[in-house]
């Protein structure tokens, strides 16, 4: 008996060394925790359950079968965060450059199946340099069995990838199948082919910062949704982040207590839009002024900023805010900002989380970049994403809705349950001056003419109360009570059913 602890307690010490302590020095001289030092960070004290601790590869080609260590350069199991469950793999950089081997992927995709079971988020910490060469076929394989449950677990599980190092090749598809990416500026990258391959193949000479970083994928690609200065900043934003998601699709996100009175009023919203329609107003600034103790877990921060999107709380129950911000493109939808809202509009239906959606939006950008790059079919899935939505959704229309945007931003036409409008705000086919050229064309030749024709049009239309006549505006509130109806109506929705017609699944037009 004796012996067989001393070979457990030697196994569990080389297990946790991982791939020694020059490796570990290594790792630490790049700014970066190990594998097990970032789950500490990640979980709550004490909380780590590990599986699989001895583990090893089955690889005998190439001198393998002289070199293993137990864990196989990956660490599993399930821990809590804010007393919460949720399971974890932690890849470690240190063990074969955290390269996947059959073992490997075997690991993970026992969590993952776990998790499914339990209904509890799955995060992956990802550090590796790859499919492991040595184990051929067998690690593509293996890759593809985490990819099927990444498929699997879609809509069902929370899914959250934390890029913590290099993440190349196949092994990019993990990741991108998740709910959300975060990444660690200067020591993570994403790419599917490294900078030597782009080299030899288009002859372009970049480096892997600037072919697939942080600041990359965060501001260019859009691949990342955001991304923070070191390991521990990016873990402890990851808690916070969690702290918003519900644990599966059976369930609600938790609910926090607030002392912020629902019926508070901000005043300073009154003011917020400028009498000249023209003038941009930063989105922003009514979202923080709105949710509880104004705390904004924004999402895509740097990329599309012509649309807000992220989570945050409104009497204590998490909600999901997409927003046109005037400040970038006079808030216009263009392809990036459709993608990036319609992904996030689906992840919050998936989830139960209650959608706020904050109107302010000229039409779709034009031009030929917009046209041959397919803003109608991009557009669409901004159109589809809502109108497919069946959580509470509440819609308030700060200034500008026209033309065919007003009807994809959550309108009543796509079952939105409450629909507001501050006494700003402009609904019609198009701006006043735009849609009297093309009415009076006749009198284009006559600027006073044009003008006083445009005031007639603006007094007419460019108000919300033609469309509160119709019944697509439920009222016209005043901006100080917008986060008391807001929540009212919350409130009001927590009960509501409706279901979409039986299907395998929708065909959104991708």
């Amino acid at each position: 008996m004796q012996e067989i602890i001393r070979q457990l307690d030697e196994k569990r010490a080389a297990a946790r060394l991982g791939g020694g302590e020059r490796r570990i020095q290594s790792q630490h001289a790049k700014g970066k925790l190990t594998a097990r030092e970032r789950l500490e960070v990640l979980l709550d004290e004490g909380s780590f359950e590990e599986w699989d601790m001895f583990v090893e590869h089955r690889c005998h080609d190439f001198g393998m079968a002289e070199q293993s260590t137990p864990g196989d350069g990956v660490i599993t199991g399930f821990g809590t965060i804010d007393s919460r469950p949720v399971f974890v793999f932690s890849q470690d950089f240190t063990v074969f450059g955290g390269s996947l081997s059959e073992a490997h992927a075997e690991k993970i995709c026992k969590v993952m199946d776990q998790a499914m079971k339990v209904g509890a988020p799955v995060i992956g910490l990802n550090d590796s340099g790859g499919a492991r060469i040595q184990e051929g076929v067998a690690s593509l394989g293996g890759y593809a069995e985490v990819f099927q449950r990444n498929v699997l677990a879609s809509g069902v599980i929370p899914q959250v990838s934390m890029i913590m190092g290099p993440c190349a090749g196949g092994a990019v598809y993990s990741p991108s199948m998740t709910d959300f990416i975060f990444m660690v500026r200067d020591t993570s990258y994403m790419f599917v082919t490294g900078p030597e391959v782009v080299k030899t193949v288009t002859h372009e000479e970049v480096t892997h910062e600037q072919l697939g970083g942080a600041s990359t994928h965060s501001t260019r690609s859009g691949v990342a949704d955001a991304a923070f200065d070191n390991d521990i900043e990016a873990l402890l934003m990851l808690r916070r982040f969690v702290g918003f998601l519900p644990s599966s699709n059976r369930e609600r996100a938790p609910l926090r207590a607030t002392e912020d009175p629902v019926e508070r009023a901000e005043i300073s919203l009154d003011t917020l839009v400028p009498a000249n329609p023209n003038r941009p107003y930063d989105m922003k600034e009514l979202i923080e002024k709105i949710v509880d103790e104004g705390e904004f877990f924004e999402l895509q921060p740097e990329y599309a900023g012509n649309i807000v999107i992220g989570l945050a709380r409104m009497d204590g129950h998490t909600v999901g805010i997409v927003a046109n911000q005037p400040m970038v493109l006079a808030g216009c939808l263009d392809i990036a900002s459709s993608i990036k809202a319609a992904r996030f509009v689906r992840f919050c239906d998936c989830f139960n989380i209650p959608i706020v959606t904050f109107v302010d939006v000229p039409g779709f950008l034009p031009g030929t970049a917009q046209e041959y790059g397919g803003i109608i079919k991009h557009g669409a899935k901004l159109l589809f994403a809502y109108a497919e939505a069946t959580v509470p959704k509440v819609t308030v229309i700060t200034r500008k809705a026209y033309g065919g945007a007003y009807d994809v931003m959550s309108s009543k036409h796509l079952r939105g349950d409450a629909n507001f409008a501050w006494p700003s705000a402009e609904i019609a086919v198009m701006g006043p001056k735009g849609a009297v050229e093309i009415i009076f064309r006749q009198d284009a030749g006559d600027p006073e003419k044009i003008a006083a024709r445009t005031e007639e049009y603006r007094r007419k239309f460019a108000n919300p109360f033609v469309a509160a006549q119709r019944g697509y505006i439920d009222d016209v509130i005043m901006p100080r009570h917008t986060r008391a109806r807001i929540c009212r109506s919350l409130a009001m929705l927590r009960t509501k059913q409706v279901a979409n017609p039986w299907k395998k699944h929708g065909n959104i037009p991708l």
